[in-house]
């Protein structure tokens, strides 16, 4: 943590929170909204993964008030690529008002000759039919080697020349670089429970059992040298941008790159966790950084799973992450072993997160729902 960011920490602790917000709207806003509210507020996730026709799901969503931002990924527990980007063009279609979509690419033969104009093309044909932006995941830096077996980090020469492209071309790259410290950890160091089980059940993204890959900072490294490459990119740091464990480090990050923002998905109960001993931190740095900050869950429909059941999860997962956004209330949380009281964000704050930062970052995306409301006025 820099001097400078822990003395704004500490006189947002002194002097109050709405003190130190941002921009003088959401100071002037007084207004808070409720549990009650959860259902009409306009809102957007901007980090699901959507498998399939889904009709109970996207009733649930339309009840909800949500439109939906589903990601691609190359991923092996997921669909094929191909099948992801048919789902999620069909879903679009079906929902032009409620879903956008993130696509991604393959980075299997990446050393082969063709592979960039093959992968470019892919992506000019997924911008044809709608994609909002393009997804790299963790692969870079936890999986893909080369020939000689040496790791392949996002900011590796030889991917430069696509990326450089994607640059120029404005798309959105969404990173999902390296994974929660915790994964470097022993599980009994693990700050969440979620952690712990979702590490002894991919043991292969457990990396302190994998010391020949580069460890957390190194992968921080090689995403922060990237952006240094590609500062014209917009660029969405997944998973608070694998800095979940400390606001001051996300601040010193979003301070270092202006143009990025990330988003909460699946790190909101780390957010909580800090709370539970420095609450008003979170909140200082939330208010903070408001314009730079995007909902999102990563909720994913798994394989076994029926629409129904998958309609019910999301509810309850929405609706758990409204409660702390929104009241001041004593929560607890299945991850965490103490309780936590919820931030109680002013409501214009709120409607950042929620709506419009991820109007401003995906500004191509949900545009039907625009044109129709422009023909009613």
């Amino acid at each position: 943590m820099t001097r400078g960011i822990a003395t704004w920490l500490g006189r947002c602790a002194g002097l109050g929170f709405m003190l130190c917000t941002a921009l003088p709207a959401a100071a002037e806003s007084p207004a808070h909204y409720t549990v009650a509210d959860f259902a009409r507020v306009p809102k957007i996730d901007t980090h699901l993964h959507l498998h399939g026709a889904l009709p109970r799901f996207m009733a649930l969503a339309q009840r909800d008030g949500f439109q939906l931002l589903t990601i691609n990924v190359d991923y092996a527990d997921f669909p094929p690529i191909d099948q992801q980007q048919r789902d999620a063009v069909a879903l679009a279609q079906a929902y032009p008002a409620q879903v956008a979509w993130a696509a991604t690419f393959p980075l299997a033969g990446f050393e082969s000759p063709g592979w960039a104009e093959t992968t470019l093309q892919h992506l000019a044909q997924a911008r044809a039919l709608g994609a909002q932006g393009v997804k790299v995941w963790k692969n870079l830096g936890l999986d893909l080697r080369d020939r000689s077996g040496a790791a392949v980090l996002i900011d590796d020469a030889r991917l430069q020349p696509l990326f450089d492209t994607i640059e120029r071309d404005g798309w959105v790259l969404l990173g999902h670089q390296a994974e929660p410290r915790n994964a470097w950890l022993a599980p009994a160091q693990m700050t969440t429970k979620g952690d712990r089980a979702y590490f002894a059940g991919h043991p292969q993204y457990h990396m302190a059992l994998h010391p020949e890959w580069p460890d957390h900072e190194a992968q921080l490294a090689a995403r922060d040298h990237f952006l240094q490459q590609h500062p014209r990119l917009p660029y969405v740091g997944l998973h608070l941008a694998s800095l979940e464990w400390s606001v001051e480090r996300l601040a010193a990050f979003l301070d270092r790159f202006p143009t990025a923002t990330v988003d909460l998905a699946a790190r909101m109960s780390h957010l909580q966790q800090q709370a539970i001993t420095r609450r008003d931190a979170v909140r200082a740095f939330v208010l903070r950084y408001q314009d730079r900050l995007l909902y999102g869950s990563d909720l994913a429909r798994g394989n076994d799973q029926g629409d129904a059941e998958f309609a019910a999860e999301a509810d309850a997962a929405w609706r758990a992450d409204w409660r702390f956004l929104v009241t001041g209330e004593r929560l607890t949380h299945a991850d965490l072993d103490a309780p936590f009281r919820g931030l109680a964000l002013p409501a214009a704050v709120v409607d950042k997160l929620y709506h419009h930062n991820a109007r401003r970052v995906f500004a191509r995306a949900w545009r039907y729902d625009e044109a129709k409301r422009e023909s009613t006025r």
